[in-house]
């Protein structure tokens, strides 16, 4: 009967496993690879495939004589000889035997319905010493100041989960002696293994559409969110999401007046495009398409599939390719004009993460992912992007802003002087900027997504996040506020903490210098300072002289931008790293299929397949997703 079906929509109806539900027969065997060799067995109460000692005697009772049998061609003879190219196989190294491992680090998480995404990014993150440190190293301290409700604090979560993980406590290899006892009294059955995420995930996907569904969601997106819940409960000063944070300097220049603008962003994550264009097998899948759409129309059984072949270094060098800026206003001409951006590295992050970007539209609309092969490198080197900043012979274009569009009916002109200022819900400012956001752009994504809540503004700041003006104050045409706006715009560039958070902070009795402190250490998150104030006793004994504290604190920091203000903190350093692990994805779209992810501990590659771990033999790493590269 048929295998189960993927939510890739591959595979069958589920038929075989409704029969053995039926019956209790406990063994599979696929007739296309049975070979005098042996055969593909797979069990339904282990959910892997197993070695059958008996397999010609339990094979003759059907007729089937081992010895006169040939692998067909969908079989699989030899995995030297003919490897696996179903991606489902090769991810989770089907077929291979795959020792199990035990012990502190080598705990499963359970499945709990399309929450691999989940499971693969937390096995990565708490494989990295810093997070260990900041939740299990302080999980006594995390434990005493645990609120009344600690299912609700994230920090008390993140602490149990990495016990749970890091303890080695749920990950104990069987006891012998127990083992024969339950053979012998023939009750032996597989002990469930691995732990589960309930109550984390429930808190971490508290209110988020996605992530608290049951649907398999992209985790690439998951990462980020955890960042951002990893920053706004940051442990006093010890914020260990630090590790992955470097700048990117984004160079905009006129195409006319050829003059150019620097600006520096953060970012988490390098996302890498799929040079298709530059496969090295692009006969084999020109062939492969024509055999498929011939099959498809005499209905037949498709070919052998031919995955696109990309060199690494094509993808790092569409990275580096300029892009095209679309709508660009350009200060020196005083009028929209044509621009091209380029990125590059501002500083280095200790940890970085590279996203292979698989997933796309096709010409439907329809999510689609490229089936492709990246050769990633164990040993990566891109000190050959870090930026350099304004070159010699470049001209800056003018910092001007656009100018007001004023109406030419006279009636619209007499009005646009006495515009109100416009309506912001200022709630969901706040809790955007929360997050970690820029405020400007909070403002800008509430205003212009109608003020219909924080949800949807943030799907605005997503798609808008890698725009050049991204961060720049909110400017509406013929509005009153707009000197207003500038001048804040000002106090922005000059540094300055916005005013409504300063007096809320000093408010609560602490002093206003103190307040501005705090918010610049913090890049203006109210959470945040409150916390770097209660951490800072010595910072109120500073604010007695406000002047040189500000001095002080502007020159801290003033390798990170150009104006030798505070701004986030960087770990700078070296651009050349070593691959610890990365995560796969099997299916058609981040809508569904599976995650696995392969981590290097001890000198080997292990696999973490839901809650079964277990060394690995042949790691995919030219068909991972997300990429954790250490610094070496």
């Amino acid at each position: 009967m048929c295998g189960k079906w993927f939510c890739s929509g591959s595979g069958g109806n589920g038929h075989a496993l409704e029969h053995h539900k039926q019956m209790g027969y406990p063994l599979a065997v696929k007739l296309g690879t049975i070979t005098p060799d042996g055969a593909d067995v797979y069990s339904f109460d282990e959910e892997e495939a197993v070695l059958d000692p008996h397999l010609a005697k339990h094979l003759s009772h059907f007729g089937i004589d081992m010895l006169q049998m040939q692998g067909n061609e969908n079989g699989v003879l030899d995995n030297d000889v003919k490897p696996r190219i179903n991606e489902w196989e090769v991810i989770q190294e089907t077929g291979l035997k795959l020792k199990p491992v035990f012990g502190s680090g080598f705990t499963g998480i359970k499945n709990q319905g399309n929450s691999s995404y989940l499971s693969t990014v937390m096995q990565v993150i708490f494989s990295i010493p810093e997070f260990q440190r900041a939740y299990v190293g302080n999980l006594t301290r995390i434990f005493d100041f645990a609120p009344l409700d600690p299912t609700q604090d994230f920090n008390t979560q993140m602490a149990k989960l990495g016990h749970a993980l890091l303890s080695g406590q749920f990950s104990k290899p069987p006891v012998k002696c127990e083992l024969i006892e339950q053979v012998m009294k023939e009750e032996y059955k597989q002990q469930a293994k691995g732990i589960t995420t309930r109550m984390f995930k429930a808190l971490v996907s508290k209110s988020h559409p996605e992530f608290s569904s049951n649907r398999q969601q992209d985790a690439q997106e998951f990462y980020l969110h955890l960042i951002n819940l990893v920053e706004r409960n940051s442990i006093g000063l010890e914020n260990p999401s630090d590790v992955f944070r470097y700048l990117v300097e984004d160079r905009t220049q006129c195409c006319q007046s050829r003059k150019v603008r620097y600006t520096q962003r953060v970012s988490y994550l390098m996302q890498l495009p799929v040079a298709m264009e530059a496969a090295t097998n692009k006969d084999e899948l020109i062939s492969y398409e024509l055999k498929r759409r011939e099959a498809e129309t005499a209905k037949r059984p498709a070919p052998e599939l031919v995955r696109a072949k990309i060199p690494f270094r094509a993808c790092l060098q569409a990275f580096t390719e300029p892009d095209n800026v679309d709508d660009f206003w350009s200060s020196a001409l005083q009028a929209k004009s044509a621009a091209i951006k380029t990125s590059r590295f501002a500083s280095f992050p200790e940890y970085l993460v590279v996203q292979i970007k698989k997933f796309t539209f096709g010409l439907d609309w329809v999510p689609k992912k490229l089936d492709v092969s990246v050769d990633m490198p164990d040993i990566l080197d891109i000190n050959h992007l870090r930026a350099s900043g304004l070159q010699p012979g470049e001209e800056e274009l003018p910092d001007i802003a656009p100018p007001i569009v004023i109406p030419d009916d006279p009636k619209d002109r007499f009005r646009n002087h006495y515009m109100e200022p416009p309506d912001i819900d200022e709630s969901s400012v706040m809790q955007l900027a929360e997050m970690g956001f820029p405020l400007e752009a909070c403002r800008k994504a509430v205003y212009y997504t109608g003020n219909l809540g924080a949800e949807v503004a943030f799907n605005w700041i997503i798609a808008h996040m890698e725009e050049p003006d991204f961060a720049e104050p909110l400017s509406i045409p013929g509005c009153a506020a707009a000197s207003s706006i500038s001048s804040y715009g000002q106090n922005v560039q000059l540094n300055q903490p916005p005013e409504e958070i300063v007096a809320l902070i000093s408010s609560m009795g602490f002093q206003r210098n103190q307040a501005i402190q705090a918010l610049r250490a913090t890049n203006n998150n109210l959470e945040r300072a409150l916390d770097w104030i209660f951490s800072h006793p010595e910072s109120e004994e500073d604010c007695a002289n406000p002047s040189e504290s500000v001095d002080a604190d502007n020159n801290q920091n003033s390798i990170i931008t150009q104006n030798e203000e505070e701004g986030p903190r960087i770990k700078d350093g070296s651009g050349t790293y070593e691959l610890f692990g990365f995560i796969s994805h099997a299916g058609t779209s981040t809508m569904s299929g599976h995650y696995v992810c392969h981590i290097k501990k001890e000198g080997r590659w292990v696999i973490y397949n839901d809650h079964k771990v277990t060394s690995s033999e042949r790691p995919p790493k030219e068909l991972g997703y997300i990429y954790f590269y250490h610094r070496i």
